[in-house]
């Protein structure tokens, strides 16, 4: 179980740093080299932008109970 802890933590901080480098800044991201996607008339930010935001959360989320299960394994084992 360790390792696999270890593993998930590496590749979801990779990924993390991966797409938190894709978000738009405020003069623009490395996401326009991608198209930008369809532009949403309700709120002004772009389909790829809400759906990069969503896969950074959930990401994060995995990153988070990563570290929690490695944690409780080191304290409990």
């Amino acid at each position: 179980m360790q390792m696999f802890l270890d593993i998930l933590l590496v590749i979801t901080s990779v990924l993390l740093v991966l797409l938190v480098l894709l978000h738009r800044a405020k003069g623009g991201g490395l996401s326009s080299l991608f198209g930008g996607g369809v532009q949403s008339n309700l709120s002004g930010s772009t389909v790829v932008e809400k759906n990069l935001d969503r896969i950074t959360i959930f990401v994060g989320l995995i990153w988070f109970i990563a570290i929690l299960g490695i944690g409780f394994e080191i304290k409990f084992a």
